[in-house]
């Protein structure tokens, strides 16, 4: 029972050590301390970049969705809001280059698709000509069935996941062919799922669930089964932040959070190194 508290008495000192450090001399010790002791998981695969953006006072509107071009090392990020601007673009070390206001109005969801030849970005609000290849769209709660598809993305065995935010699930399609495969709901009986994205690597999804400001670390099943839904991990985030969506970056495996209550863009860095992305 002494050791017992001395061993209490030991952390207390420390605790207090850290505040007077940061307090006199400016430490982020002890934020990114608290910050990992507020996680509460299982596992920490990540760490919050207090430092990135630059200056975010650049965000000025509401951040609703954000892309990674990993090739040119830019981050998109798509804000609403009246004479601002629309689409703000970021270096991956959170420098702002440039911003324009038009062509869109409304942003709500982004892709970033570059070649080394080619460098674009899909924007919800810019209508383009698309060849249907399958198709699933009706209202329900049966398999294939949507109430607010909210994010979608593709696995390196040709899968399909769908956040299927209402349903409170994840439902997954062949690419090719439009095959119902199966769906995760054990993980979401709280809050559906509003994003959905691949870790580099393809071992974990991150699942962003919007009204508990929650990101998820899910493991992803092998090829030829899905499974049931297994959380490795959590990131808590602030009460009222509410993650909308988030991407990956597909060389460094960082992840982007678009927040629409706290107006925000935030940066996660894997603390291990991920393997090359996908078709890489």
């Amino acid at each position: 029972m002494a050791r017992f508290w001395v061993c209490v008495a030991g952390a207390g000192f420390f605790l207090a050590f850290l505040v007077l450090h940061s307090s006199f001399c400016g430490s982020p010790v002890l934020r990114n301390f608290t910050f990992a002791v507020s996680w509460r998981t299982e596992k920490i695969l990540y760490r919050l970049d207090v430092g990135w953006p630059k200056h975010p006072e650049y965000f000025t509107g509401t951040t609703f969705c954000v892309a990674v071009d990993s090739l040119n090392g830019l981050v998109y990020i798509g804000q609403r809001g009246d004479n601002i601007p629309k689409i703000l673009v970021f270096t991956e070390d959170g420098y702002l280059l440039r911003a324009w206001n038009y062509t869109v109005d409304a942003p709500h969801g982004m892709f970033a698709a570059s070649t080394v030849y080619e460098q674009s970005v899909w924007i919800t609000d810019v209508g383009s000509d698309f060849m249907i290849l399958w198709l699933h769209g009706e209202n329900g709660t049966g398999p294939a069935k949507f109430n607010i598809p909210h994010s979608v993305t593709l696995d390196s065995a040709g899968r399909v996941w769908v956040a299927d935010r209402r349903n409170k699930r994840i439902q997954v399609f062949d690419k090719d062919t439009g095959e119902w495969l199966g769906a995760w709901n054990n993980c979401f009986t709280e809050e559906g799922p509003s994003s959905v994205r691949f870790t580099p690597d393809g071992k974990y999804l991150i699942v962003a669930q919007l009204n508990l400001s929650r990101l998820s670390v899910v493991a992803a099943p092998p090829v030829g089964s899905i499974g049931e839904c297994s959380v490795i991990s959590t990131i808590q985030l602030a009460d009222q932040a509410l993650p909308h969506l988030l991407e990956v970056d597909r060389k460094t495996g960082a992840v982007y959070v678009a927040e629409i209550g706290a107006k925000q863009v935030q940066k996660y860095v894997p603390l291990n190194s991920y393997v090359p992305s996908f078709g890489s």
